[in-house]
Parts: structure tokens; C-alpha cells; sequence
């Protein structure tokens, strides 16, 4: 009786079909629960604390796709991501992760809604944190780790070219009387051959319109979460560049990207010039079994025009699978930074944990459990 119940549950909310063959819904997520210790955090000397996704953020969601026949079909996805710990919704949105709707077919897939931008899908997967975790920028200055998604947002993504692929997004503002406030665009290609994989992509959101009073709301989710970059949280508009690739010898991957990211001056008294970032980073995967992998890289960051400061960072990882579905993993990772930004003397942010900096350096151990249904 509980099966049919929740049969027609979801029959009536759409999520089923009469033809099973033609169509398909899939629950799926990550649970990630890991305990932190911090050196150096906020001005404080250290903090050690459960944190929720960790390796991977803590989500679940509901996918599916209906054959519409002659080669098109019909899919969405929805993404919600949580706190493990206190059961609270990360954003504050219902599926803050990803929420579209749309169309594949030959042309390939074009999507509405609330997405992921096209570096995510085409140069995420030659970076480091691709493998395990803490392998990308500072504070994620340039979205390297997807802190960022697109509301209002049309995607497409081509099919594969003999392993060439494209995307390209374009998110509405929605701003009436500015059409460009507020918007935000990117494209990314990537070509595999053999064990060789390329990709770069471009981004840029603009972050309102002063003169209309809407500073701050872009399309595209804040980039702030850090001492990184927080004193220019009024910048008028965000470009970011990044290209990267990855080479397989055997059991071992070696990969490395860089990044341009600039941050153009609000025209107030804020900053007067543009803030730009240069990194770059390296790393080396090794499978060493089937079930154990370890990771480490090296990430340097410099800053240059409205302020300078430079940010470097090494971190080791390793990952062992108890099944297909669960995994243990591990992660060390130390931080120094020199120079000065826009609020000071600079501080020491590993990656884009869920720390501030405080000091000129930082320490950062995990040990954690991932489960996947």
C-alpha cells in the first residue's frame, strides 16, 4: 500500500510516466561529513569543528529525461545543497544548486534556469580539485571551484566533434530600464585525444548598475567569501579567463591551469582601479589502486593594480573507497600569504574552505567520510 501511495504521489506531481521505457526519474546525491582543524582562523589561533561537504558539498536532487522521439528529448534537474550538521539549506534556495528544464537532440542541449557556468562543465575537469579537494585559488577568486551559479540563465553545449566540445550561456539581469545590468555570459570549449585533454573557457558578470541602484544584483551569485577579495565587493563587473589541461601516464595523472581574473573599479570611492589576480597551479594524481588515490599541487596567486599581495599554497590529499558508493579521505594543506590587499595586510585563506584567513599564514587538516546514493 506504501508503494502504490507513493506511486501516485508522484504521478500526480509529473514526475512519472505511463511509458517507463521512454522515460526515466533518478534521486540522487552526496552526503559529506567531515571534522576540521584550523590554524589560524579569523584572528584566532586555531578551530577544530564538524563541517559539511567538505570534498564534495552535501546535496541531493532529482534528474530525469523523457524521449520525445526523432532523436530529441526532454530533460531537467534539480539540485539542493545542505548542511549535513544543522539541516539548513546552504543558499537559502529551495535547489540553489541547479534547477532547468530542456531539450537534447542532435544540436546538443539547451537548458533554462539556474545552472552551473560553462567553465564548470568543460575546465573543472582538468583542474585539480576535479580528483580530490583545496587544489584551486585563494578564496576562489576566479569561480575555479563553482562557488558561483547563474540564475536566469540560458545554456547550450554542442555535441562532441571528434572530441571537440563548446558551451555558451548567456543570464539575464533583469533589470528594467538596463538590460546589461546585472548580466552575466560565458563560453568554454575543451578537446580530449588519447591521454591529453584541453580546455579554457571566459566569464563575465556584471555586478549592477550604480547610477539605477542595483550594485550587487548580478545574475550570477556573489564571488565575496573571502579576505581575498572582500574590498572589492563593489566592483562594477568580474572577468575571469581560465585554461588548463591534463596528461595521463599510465596510473598517473599530471594537470595544471591558470587563471586571469580582473575586477573593474566601481568608479566610487571604493577603489579607483581595477584589481586583477594571476594564478596558477600544478598538480599530480596518483591511482595507486583501484580503491587509493593521493593528490598533491601547488597554487600560487599574485595580485596587482588597486592593491598587491601574493598567496601561495601545497596541499596533499589521499582518498580510499570502502564500495563504489563510499569513500574516506584526507587532506593537508598549507597557506602563506605577503603583501597587502584592499582591507590591509593580506591573510592566509587555504583554497576556499569555510575559514578566514587572520594571519599571514594557515593550516588546514580534514578527515572525512563521503557516501553517494
Amino acid at each position: 500500500m506504501k508503494w502504490v501511495a507513493m506511486t501516485a504521489a508522484f504521478c500526480a506531481a509529473g514526475i512519472c510516466s505511463t511509458s517507463f521505457a521512454q522515460s526515466s526519474v533518478t534521486l540522487y546525491g552526496i552526503i559529506d561529513e567531515s571534522i576540521q582543524y584550523t590554524h589560524n582562523t579569523g584572528g584566532a589561533s586555531n578551530e577544530i569543528k564538524l563541517q559539511s561537504g567538505q570534498m564534495s558539498i552535501s546535496q541531493w536532487g532529482v534528474r530525469g529525461t523523457e524521449d520525445l522521439g526523432g532523436g530529441l528529448n526532454a530533460l531537467f534537474n534539480l539540485q539542493n545543497g545542505f548542511n549535513l550538521n544543522n539541516g539548513k539549506l546552504n543558499s537559502g534556495l529551495l535547489f540553489g544548486r541547479k534547477a532547468y528544464v530542456g531539450l537534447g537532440g542532435h544540436f546538443g542541449t539547451v537548458t533554462v534556469g539556474r545552472q552551473q557556468d560553462t567553465l564548470q562543465d568543460f575546465v573543472l575537469p582538468v583542474q585539480g580539485d576535479y580528483f580530490l579537494e583545496y587544489f584551486t585559488a585563494p578564496g576562489d577568486v576566479d569561480n575555479a571551484d563553482g562557488s558561483v551559479r547563474n540564475s536566469n540563465a540560458v545554456k547550450w553545449t554542442s555535441p562532441s566533434w571528434g572530441g571537440l566540445q563548446a558551451a555558451a550561456m548567456y543570464g539575464f539581469g533583469g533589470v528594467a530600464g538596463s538590460v546589461g545590468s546585472g548580466q552575466a555570459y560565458n563560453a568554454a570549449i575543451t578537446y580530449a585525444r588519447g591521454p591529453l585533454t584541453l580546455a579554457a573557457g571566459y566569464s563575465h558578470a556584471d555586478n549592477g548598475n550604480a547610477t539605477l541602484s542595483t550594485r550587487g544584483t548580478s545574475s550570477a551569485d556573489s564571488i565575496f567569501l573571502s579576505p581575498v577579495n572582500d574590498a572589492y565587493a563593489t566592483a562594477s563587473a568580474i572577468n575571469i579567463a581560465r585554461a588548463g589541461a591534463t596528461y595521463v601516464i599510465g596510473s598517473v595523472t599530471l594537470g595544471g591551469y591558470y587563471s586571469y581574473s580582473e575586477y573593474l573599479a566601481d568608479g566610487h570611492s571604493t577603489f579607483q582601479s581595477a584589481e586583477r589576480y594571476n594564478n596558477g597551479s600544478a598538480f599530480v594524481v596518483w591511482q595507486a589502486t583501484p580503491s587509493l588515490m593521493f593528490e598533491t599541487g601547488y597554487n600560487y596567486l599574485k595580485s596587482h593594480g588597486d592593491s598587491s599581495a601574493t598567496y601561495q599554497q601545497v596541499t596533499l590529499a589521499a582518498d580510499y573507497s570502502l564500495s563504489k558508493r563510499t569513500d574516506l579521505y584526507g587532506t593537508m594543506s598549507y597557506g602563506h600569504a605577503s603583501g597587502s590587499n584592499g582591507m590591509g595586510p593580506a591573510q592566509a585563506v587555504i583554497s576556499d574552505a569555510f575559514v578566514d584567513g587572520g594571519k599571514s599564514t594557515q593550516e588546514l587538516v580534514i578527515a572525512g567520510i563521503r557516501h553517494r546514493f
